[in-house]
């Protein structure tokens, strides 16, 4: 299955023209990465060795392996993103290690999750333990127990130590809308990012900045513009 959210046909080649976007990207330093999974449709990995299929998959098609077909063209993408949010918590753990070990053929090939708040995750938690993730973007929205609520940093604050202390991880992220309309709850105004969130969680060493969902909502109301200098 391949679906790319909308943004090009995959089914039609329609996708190859966004090589040289994403070559050009990589040439600023900007990893560029495919995620997997999403909030909708229906997916799972059956078995052990469905994950190394997928991972062969994956490696062949997108990261620097042979295949007749690549649906983005001849760009090799940095690494794959783990976005599970349904089906089962079972072989992601297998997936990871199958692409990790990907990296010993000379390009690093990085991973990366966007685990929802509640620790452990209840999809990608066993896949985390691996220690294998480079990038870790939390999404610290749509669930109040450790989301941020006007004035009232310290649910966020207590989940974000929890995260940065019990995952082994190189960098990880305060994934938030950049909008109100980017989801159900969660959306943090600049000003209460720059004065009370950031320096209650800037500190750790693992921090890497802050994750939004998504382009389409940033676009709208820059805020990825107005919060760049402080995190």
């Amino acid at each position: 299955m391949i679906n790319l959210a909308g943004h090009c046909d995959p089914y039609s080649n329609g996708c190859t023209g966004l090589s040289l976007d994403i070559k050009s990207c990589q040439t600023k330093g900007i990893k560029v990465m495919l995620s997997n999974g999403g909030g909708a449709g229906g997916y799972y990995l059956a078995s052990k060795d469905n994950a190394r299929q997928v991972a062969i998959y994956l490696w062949n098609n997108f990261l620097g392996g042979q295949s007749s077909t690549h649906p983005l063209g001849p760009a090799v993408l940095d690494g794959i993103d783990f976005d599970i949010e349904g089906g089962t918590d079972q072989h992601w753990h297998d997936l990871a290690r199958y692409l990790s070990g990907y990296s010993k053929k000379g390009k690093k090939v990085y991973l990366s999750a966007a685990p929802q708040c509640p620790f452990p995750d209840a999809w990608v938690g066993g896949a985390l333990k691996t220690g294998l993730f480079y990038y870790v973007w939390v999404q610290f929205y749509n669930y109040s127990p450790c989301q941020y609520t006007s004035g009232n940093v310290g649910n966020l604050e207590d989940a974000w130590k929890q995260w940065t202390s019990d995952i082994f991880a190189t960098k990880i992220f305060l994934g938030l809308p950049a909008a109100p309309d980017a989801a159900g709850s969660g959306f943090i105004p600049v000003d209460d990012l720059k004065s009370t969130v950031v320096p209650a969680i800037k500190d750790s060493g693992k921090s890497g900045g802050v994750m939004l969902w998504s382009k389409y909502y940033d676009d709208q109301t820059g805020y990825s513009t107005s919060i760049k200098s402080n995190v």
